[in-house]
């Protein structure tokens, strides 16, 4: 065979992947870069927009603005507690789930079934999620009448006046939207898992506990890191839900006024780009560190050991 004739699987890995890189480049990396430019500048429209001021370098002015302020540690401790309220729930059930349909003992049917209907909620349109609960948990909605009719809640009470009762709401939407993703992947790991490690553990006695903390949970800590992060950067950049059922305000007390609505604020309303890049950025970093720990805490044997 003549050496013209030979593929180049080079080139053409090169060609079918340059569609990808081009488009990050263009629509993530730059803005990313430019983000963390501007975020060193004084760039601002007033009145009404009719004004363009900057942008002009003012080296950390935007950083001190924002740790003075306050409000970047408010709307993002809100995040957080919202993100903590709908994670940690839907990490056990959809853990207990994963373990229950890939269990040999109990040899569920029917198991495909039950897989679509987990996943669903996460193919509906966080917008519809909000206007339903909204709808449901109002003043005058259905559940909230039941529950007065029940006696369960007082008729004073009112969900979407509360700061508790409107964060619940919203880490409630976040967890039915999201565990049924958590659990196929849970599920996909414990599936990657060799069955003759637990079958061997069951014969020498031991329990589903034991099996589950020594054998299981080890073997599956690349899957629940990946969970974990995919999930804080997520969780970091919830908007459409809160803001929806909201209306925009951040609910009583803006107690659900997340990050990522302070920074569409800074950019629809006052228009200030240099300060919302320094918010940005300083998410970005705080978000990566969070990451990085999730990462040592998850590997810190291998660590432990490359250091001894």
């Amino acid at each position: 065979m003549s050496r013209k004739s030979k593929i180049n699987y080079n080139k053409w890995g090169m060609r079918f992947i340059m569609p990808f890189i081009i488009i990050y480049v263009l629509f993530s990396l730059v803005p990313l870069l430019s983000t963390f430019f501007y975020s060193f500048f004084e760039y601002y429209f007033r009145y009404g927009g009719l004004e363009q001021v900057g942008p002009n370098f003012n080296g950390l002015d935007n950083y001190i603005k924002v740790f003075t302020e306050g409000k970047f540690f408010t709307y993002f401790g809100n995040t957080i507690i919202m993100w903590v309220m709908g994670f940690v729930p839907q990490l056990i059930i959809s853990l207990l789930l994963a373990l229950w349909f890939t269990s040999t003992r109990l040899n569920i049917k029917g198991q495909h079934t039950y897989k679509t209907v987990m996943y669903m909620p996460n193919l509906v349109m966080a917008s519809a999620f909000s206007l339903l609960f909204l709808r449901l948990f109002a003043n005058n909605g259905p559940v909230t009448n039941m529950l007065f009719e029940s006696g369960l809640v007082p008729d004073t009470f009112s969900f979407v006046d509360k700061a508790w009762s409107t964060r619940g709401l919203i880490a409630s939407m976040n967890f039915l939207m999201w565990f049924g993703n958590t659990t196929i992947l849970l599920m996909a790991g414990i599936m990657g898992i060799d069955q003759t490690v637990i079958e061997s553990a069951q014969v020498d006695g031991a329990s589903s506990v034991q099996t589950f903390f020594r054998i299981i949970l080890p073997l599956l800590k690349p899957i629940l890191l990946f969970v974990m992060v995919t999930s804080l950067v997520g969780g970091v950049q919830m908007f459409d839900i809160p803001t929806i059922f909201t209306g925009g305000s951040g609910g009583p007390k803006q107690s659900a006024m997340t990050i990522m609505m302070y920074i569409s604020d800074l950019l629809s309303i006052s228009k200030q780009y240099g300060l919302a890049g320094a918010v940005s950025t300083i998410l970005f970093v705080i978000t990566a560190s969070i990451s990085l720990t999730f990462f040592y805490f998850f590997n810190r044997d291998e660590f432990r050991k490359k250091v001894a």
